[in-house]
């Protein structure tokens, strides 16, 4: 006998997320999440759970769904040729140079961030002390 996972519900992913049935259905119908059909119910897999933590992890790193969409068709590209390959590729260059240039701006901002709440300290420390 083959042990099948046992699927998730979508209130059971809303509850694990903290997010709203509506976003789940939502990414459902932007092709981000497949999940399979009984009747009204939807039932999820480990992948779309997978799918919809990386979806979240995505939108909080300021992606749109559309560039999480690309980052997924990216992942499930089936490469049956070298110009399929090739092309994949190159787009993984351009999403890495994408991606490093954010961290980047994310390193200077937070030491502009460190710098300004330094002299912050500083300043009510002085006013402290007078």
């Amino acid at each position: 006998m083959v042990n099948t996972p046992t699927p998730y519900s979508i209130s059971e992913l809303a509850q694990e997320f903290t997010i709203s049935t509506r976003s789940i259905r939502f990414y459902e119908d932007q092709g981000l999440l497949q999940p399979v059909r009984d009747g009204t119910k939807r039932l999820y897999s480990k992948h779309d759970k997978l799918r919809l933590k990386l979806i979240l992890r995505g939108k909080r790193l300021g992606f749109s769904l559309k560039e999480i969409k690309e980052l997924f068709d990216l992942y499930d590209a089936k490469l049956s040729s070298s110009k399929e390959v090739t092309g994949l590729i190159d787009s993984i260059k351009l999403r890495k140079l994408s991606l490093l240039q954010q961290l980047e701006d994310i390193q200077v901002v937070l030491m502009e961030l460190k710098s300004a709440e330094r002299r912050c300290n500083d300043a009510l420390n002085k006013l402290t002390k007078d």
